[in-house]
């Protein structure tokens, strides 16, 4: 069996060779690489609200603070979330296939080339505190005036922000999007584990960020843990053809979903046949016109 991890594996840079996507990074200070290896995240959405799980890995090719940029459809409720789920999730997924497999080799169904995903999620070390704002953003021109001051506040003599960042968050401006979480994080050479957030919003259609680190170039491969009460095939953003989608979808119950985040079964009614599964996205970044949205 191959090894899969589940996991976001991002490399989120200024003039890096590869470049994952979600956000945005600006570094406090000029010319410092940014470095992503590792993200994940998982997404419950009900078709009102959306709750989204993440933690990253970072390091930086020196010792600096980085403004990570988030756009989101609504104000979002954040709070600390459990980096536990990621691995819960990815051994509740393999136990399902494997019963799903052995049933099927029992009926003579089984079908050659869906593995189980197995894997086990690496962490480095805790980063301790975020420093996180939600801004509710009315223009672009808002949008910079907002980072410059916070960049000037914090130290940083005459902040810039890049051309291509600027064009990307007037873009989600005119679709409508006008709230933005913004993180600082203390980075260094080493790579450490962001502890995980949870971002809490209302929306009518399933969200995640890409076109925001649209700015650089590079190769994209995301991979996201999906619970929706049911499929869904309505991909107004990211064409479905380019949504793959890495097993078969598994059911799971309001019981085992509550053994994950009891907030996401909250959220999902505490139903009984919930849908399960991994998506994957795969591409150039510069390519990525639209974000991933389904309904």
């Amino acid at each position: 069996m191959r090894k899969f991890f589940l996991v976001l594996i991002l490399l989120i840079t200024f003039n890096a060779e590869k470049l994952y996507a979600d956000r945005g990074s600006i570094p406090f200070k000029p010319n410092v690489k940014i470095f992503e290896p590792t993200q994940r995240a998982m997404i419950a959405w009900n078709g009102q609200e959306e709750i989204l799980l993440l933690s990253t890995d970072l390091k930086a090719s020196e010792p600096t603070r980085v403004l990570e940029v988030i756009p989101l459809p609504s104000e979002p409720v954040v709070k600390k979330g459990d980096v536990e789920v990621f691995k819960k999730a990815t051994a509740l997924i393999n136990r399902k296939l494997r019963e799903q497999h052995t049933r099927a080799q029992g009926k003579g169904l089984a079908r050659e080339g869906i593995m189980p995903p197995a894997g086990e999620v690496t962490f480095h070390k805790k980063i301790g505190a975020h420093d996180i704002s939600v801004t509710h953003v009315l223009n672009s021109a808002g949008f910079i005036q907002w980072v410059e001051k916070y960049l000037k506040d914090a130290g940083v003599e005459n902040p810039r922000i890049p051309e291509a960042m600027k064009t990307v968050i007037s873009e989600y401006l005119k679709e409508g999007f006008s709230w933005f979480v913004f993180d600082v994080v203390e980075l260094d050479e080493e790579p450490k584990t962001n502890e995980a957030i949870q971002y809490r919003f209302k929306t009518d259609f399933l969200f995640y960020p890409v076109k925001i680190t649209r700015t650089e170039e590079g190769y994209t491969s995301i991979e996201l843990l999906v619970l929706t009460p049911k499929l869904l095939r309505n991909f107004p953003g990211i064409p479905i053809k380019e949504v793959k989608l890495r097993h078969e979808p598994v059911s799971i119950s309001s019981q085992e979903l509550r053994t994950l985040n009891e907030e996401m079964d909250d959220l999902l009614g505490h139903r009984e046949d919930m849908k399960l599964r991994i998506w994957q996205i795969q591409g150039e970044l510069s390519s990525f016109k639209k974000d991933l949205i389904a309904k």
